[in-house]
């Protein structure tokens, strides 16, 4: 699942292609609803967006914005969704219904007459890409809902945030609500950075915990977006799976220590860690009751 390096790097690549610092904005050509399932809203067409230049591209949490006339194309890539950039897209509309594509955006034609623009596709069957055609961005269930971005909290706060949170702490990281941006792999590898159990109770986390916390989280997300910067949309998957520590690498050897990374699984989604940084030399046995096993 993209989450905030990925998209931010998605973000700032879609500036450089719409946004050029030398040049007018991007317009909007066309928008094509592939998979009707993909558009969450009825109540702005995607006719409203032809003929618009662009005024922005920004990011919210994990989400993409792109505004156009007054109108905002938000997006939404879930687990198994994605963005991909061509700078010539070939001519006439495509079929709603065919394979992996859920929506294509096209933009005018540059003085060589090659049409740019992007398309959004999601892998597999179980479908959860989502996008939005707002005037007002609140009117997204996803923003409205949004906490704090995880690199604007200071520590009083993030502290705060942490004693009112009596479940765990992976739960806590990962809930938009409470920190914007991250994710199930970026939690993964703040809490092996920061030594500590994803089953750990975050109302008790003594201070030292707290403080090594914020800090993997920052120094964490600050690199991945380092890493992500200045690369194109199909570069940034592949940069996020060479720099992951723990995440996704179940049975290779941790970085850190040496011990075998785990693995715990539920029912759509599984988490990895380190057992010597992270649970003593514990194995999280239990992943309904986040019991420990010697």
């Amino acid at each position: 699942m993209p989450e905030m390096p990925e998209v931010q790097g998605l973000v700032d690549f879609l500036r450089t292609k719409l946004l050029p610092a030398d040049a007018p904005p991007a317009v909007v050509s066309d928008v094509e609803v592939l998979s009707f399932s993909v558009l969450k809203t009825a109540g702005v067409p995607v006719e409203e967006l032809r003929g618009q230049p662009v005024q922005g591209v920004e990011r919210q949490g994990k989400f993409i914005i792109l505004s156009a006339g007054g109108v905002h194309l938000v997006m939404h890539l879930a687990k198994a969704g994605w963005l991909r950039w061509s700078d010539a897209l070939k001519p006439g509309r495509l079929r709603p219904g065919k394979g992996a594509m859920a929506l294509r955006v096209r933009f005018a034609a540059d003085d060589a007459g090659k049409e740019p623009g992007f398309d959004l596709t999601e892998a597999g069957t179980r479908k959860s890409l989502a996008v939005y055609l707002v005037r007002n961005l609140e009117e997204v269930p996803g923003i409205a809902r949004l906490g704090p971005e995880a690199l604007d909290v200071g520590f009083d706060e993030f502290a705060a945030l942490l004693a009112g949170h009596s479940g765990q702490v992976k739960g806590l990281l990962r809930d938009q609500s409470v920190i914007a941006g991250i994710g199930n792999a970026y939690s993964d590898e703040i809490l092996h950075a920061a030594r500590l159990s994803p089953f750990a109770n975050a109302a008790k986390l003594d201070a030292d915990d707290a403080g090594r916390l914020f800090v993997a989280m920052r120094t964490t997300l600050e690199e991945a977006i380092a890493t992500a910067s200045g690369r194109p949309a199909s570069a940034l998957k592949d940069s996020k799976r060479k720099a992951l520590r723990v995440h996704a690498r179940t049975g290779e050897p941790c970085p850190v220590c040496g011990d075998t990374v785990r693995e715990v699984s539920f029912a759509d989604s599984s988490l990895q860690y380190c057992p010597t940084c992270q649970t003593g030399g514990r194995i999280l046995a239990d992943r309904r009751m986040s019991k420990l096993q010697k």
